[in-house]
């Protein structure tokens, strides 16, 4: 690495960045786009999944919590396995089981076999988003960190934009087997791109290897990466920003507009693809602003949660029967900046963290949302039923969480700047040291 040239305004031993690396992060970031229609097939598929294989709300909602248990559960695993192995290694076992699975739902003649498939297909989606992730640290400047991270979330937007306005129209219009057969092509399109084209980084800035060292290695990394409070605090901004938009568009929010607000099946998917498109502008909007004010971070990330909770709050006990069309449309506005927020989790894991913890400390903080997400399905769907579909009860349960992750941001925030700060001293005296 000694011999690798740095470009202006980076540091020593930081990547190039350049049109080969966006070439490059564009075949990763595709195989991420292509995981997230897969994985929120089935928010626009609940009611349809529902009468498939004839269950309630709670057997419904164990579709998704199942598949986020696992992608929960395996966020550290595949961290582990990114930083040892690397990024083409790992998305490509992934696109193998994500594909699988997507497949195994089309066909899946019972509730039982739809469960394995989902399962399939939440190990492969699991193992996307970490490594595109990683891929976007081996080929851009640290400095760009905050906005491809941000890209790589808007890549997934877009893919649940083409779940909710191209799945949707296929499911109705051929069917469940040929719509779900169909999108699984997508998934062999990705991985014929990155078996021939993508790479794990620039060719002279090539990591150091790692050596074998079994279950104490493994131990290592993972208490290494917790010990930094600016991942634990990463973790708990993810918990709490990503779940109220994520339990909307995975499963809740076709059946709540529908069955508690009124609306029609095309006016409820115009509502859930707003969500989609205001986060993708919130995307944009937050990369840009914690590129160039890193003291952000946390102002936005708490100023989402703060206003996801006002929103849903005046929904959830508008005293009409159903909400007004206008307090909808605003509702799904705000959600759609969860995601954007989410993704700030990072921006403090990442610095926290040497290159060679990455995969794990991204791993550990992207666990947060997910296991947030999987907990309000299960409420959700547990409060529907015993409440005979009281939507207003049921999502109630979005506070509690909210207030649970605030709490704990609040506590971790000094130590993180603390940290974070120290660090930033010793890397600028190290670089004035170091030999270009």
């Amino acid at each position: 690495m000694s011999g690798a040239r740095t470009a202006p305004g980076t540091l020593p031993g930081d990547p190039p960045g350049g049109r080969r690396a966006l070439a490059v992060w564009g075949i990763g970031v595709s195989v991420y786009f292509v995981a997230v229609i897969f994985r929120t097939s089935l928010g626009v598929a609940g009611l349809d999944a529902a009468d498939r294989f004839d269950v309630g709300a709670s057997a419904l909602s164990t579709f998704s919590i199942l598949q986020l248990l696992v992608y929960a559960g395996m966020q550290i695993p595949v961290g582990l396995l990114v930083d040892r192995l690397g990024t083409k290694k790992v998305l490509g076992i992934g696109v193998v089981l994500f594909t699988a699975g997507q497949l195994g739902f089309a066909f899946s003649p019972s509730y039982g076999m739809a469960l394995a498939s989902r399962v399939l297909l939440g190990c492969g989606d699991a193992m996307t988003f970490i490594s595109v992730l990683r891929l976007g640290t081996r080929w851009f400047p640290a400095r760009r960190g905050p906005l491809v991270a941000q890209m790589a979330g808007l890549a997934g937007m877009a893919g649940n934009l083409v779940s909710t306005l191209v799945l949707s129209r296929l499911l109705h219009g051929i069917g469940w087997t040929a719509a779900f057969a169909g999108s699984a092509l997508a998934g062999v399109v990705v991985f014929v791109l990155l078996l021939f084209f993508l790479e794990d980084h620039p060719e002279g800035y090539e990591p150091e290897p790692v050596p074998h060292q079994g279950a104490a290695y493994v131990r290592r990394q993972i208490a290494a990466s917790w010990r930094e409070p600016g991942t634990r605090l990463g973790l708990w901004v993810h918990f709490t920003t990503q779940f109220p938009a994520m339990v909307f568009l995975l499963l809740w929010g076709m059946p709540f507009l529908v069955e508690a607000q009124g609306l029609s099946r095309a006016t409820a998917g115009e509502l859930l693809t707003l969500v989609v498109l205001s986060n993708m502008v919130f995307g944009l909007v937050y990369g840009q602003v914690i590129a160039r004010h890193h003291g952000a971070r946390l102002p936005l990330a708490l100023g989402t949660v703060g206003a996801t909770a006002v929103v849903w709050a005046a929904t959830l006990v508008h005293p009409a029967d159903t909400a007004p069309m206008w307090l909808l449309v605003v509702l799904c506005a705000v959600l759609g900046a969860c995601g954007p927020a989410s993704m700030i989790g990072f921006d403090f894991a990442r610095p926290a963290n040497p290159a060679e913890r990455q995969g794990t400390a991204s791993g550990i903080t992207n666990m947060g949302g997910f296991v947030a997400s999987m907990t309000t399905l299960f409420a959700v769907g547990v409060l529907l039923d015993a409440t005979g579909d009281d939507y207003a009860v049921a999502f109630s349960s979005v506070f509690v969480l909210q207030v649970l992750g605030v709490t704990q941001i609040l506590r971790l925030r000094r130590r993180a700047a603390r940290a974070e700060r120290e660090r930033l001293v010793a890397s600028r005296v190290a670089s004035v040291h170091v030999p270009v």
